[in-house]
Formats: structure tokens, sequence, C-alpha cells
């Protein structure tokens, strides 16, 4: 499969989806560069690289065209190589995105990532989120807490329970499957939040089946 990563760009919002494009390039190449080294990632081919972690992490976008107008505050949690955060810090410079990871060479990836594509609005941050989960700097901050092939939903909405703001959510990259074993525990177990999930969707060249796990603040 032939994958235009800036029209499927284009079809996310992303208001300049050819200069998106090239940005990602750069980003691909600066991982390959550290992969050497420092064991980031195995998706590093062109065309699995923008669909499989490019184009997954554009899913936020494309389920929720309506964020994409507003200036958000949005937490990754366990970013790993940054993706979703460094995607949704190049396509979206309105919004400002903290990366948060325990482990220190993926979080020295991400800052350095950051600073050669120039984002100013991507912040990385070293730390356990259960632990942070108890700093005032990040309580009640966000108005949306994300995380993408990390841990189960019920463990990130136990760790990050304070992060949410007034009015913010969680907004949980997840597969069917994923969904269907997290959501009886969410509905049980966590009840300050209102629980649900997008309609699935399907990645390009048939790289998988995608949904959102989504908890709206309550109290």
């Amino acid at each position: 499969m032939n994958f235009s990563l800036s029209d499927y760009a284009a079809k996310c919002g992303v208001a300049s989806p050819e200069n998106f494009a090239k940005k990602c390039a750069v980003l691909r190449e600066y991982l390959i560069e550290i992969n050497q080294t420092t064991n980031l990632t195995r998706i590093t081919e062109e065309n699995d690289f923008n669909i499989k972690h490019v184009a997954d992490s554009l899913g936020l976008a494309l389920c929720f065209p309506e964020l994409t107008k507003e200036s958000l505050r949005i937490a990754d949690l366990g970013c790993g190589a940054g993706f979703p955060s460094l995607i949704l810090a190049l396509a979206f410079p309105h919004w400002h995105i903290t990366s948060i990871d325990s482990t220190g060479k993926k979080i020295n990836f991400v800052r350095s990532a950051a600073e050669k594509l120039g984002l100013s609005n991507l912040t990385a941050v070293h730390g356990r989120v259960n632990e942070l989960n108890r700093k005032a700097e990040f309580q009640f901050k966000f108005d949306v807490v994300t995380a993408r092939a990390v841990a189960t939903a019920p463990s990130l909405a136990r760790d990050a329970s304070n992060f949410p703001a007034k009015n913010g959510s969680f907004i949980l990259y997840k597969t069917p499957g994923q969904a269907e074993e997290d959501m009886p525990v969410l509905l049980k177990d966590f009840k300050n939040f209102k629980w649900q999930t997008t309609d699935t969707y399907q990645l390009p060249g048939d790289a998988g089946t995608r949904l959102f796990v989504i908890g709206k603040r309550l109290k």
C-alpha cells in the first residue's frame, strides 16, 4: 500500500499537512539514528512508521475533530518514544503536550526530538505517573489525559486520577478487545468519571482496529 501521510493528515484536520509530513520524515530519520544505540522501536520502515506510529497517533484528531479547533493542555502518560506526543505537538501547535515517562532514555529522546523539530509546545517530564499524581503542579491541570499502548485503562485511571481538570477527560487509545476488558472495571470502580467508548475505526493498510475509551470527570 502506498500510503499518503499528507492526505491522511489533511483528513485529520492538520492545517499544514505537507509540512507536517516533511517534519515526520525528519523525526523518522532521527529515530533511526538514535535507535542504533538506544532501543526505542522496531517500527522504522517508512510506510510502517507513517501508519503504525503517525496515523495511529493522529487517531485522537480523527475521532474528535472538534478538539482540533481548541487550545488544549494534554498529558500523554507513558509516552515512550513520543507517540502520540511528538505527532500531536507537530500536528497541532496550539495544543500544549506534557509527555511523561519513567524511562530516562525514552524521555531524553522525546526531549531532544522536540528540540530538533522546534516544538515549543511540548514539555518532557521524567517521572512515575502515580507519584506525579500527588504533586500540585499536575493535579486538575489537563483538558485531555491520553495514553497509547501503555497499561490498562483502570490502571491509568487510578494512577492519574487527579490529572484531568474539572471538565477534563481521559481519552485513551485502545483496541476493541482491550476496551471490552476495561469497561466493566471502569464502570464499577471509577464512578467519579462518566465512561464510554467511541465507534471503532480502521487504521490504513489493514494495520488494526482502534477505538477510544473516554472518561469525563463528573466531580
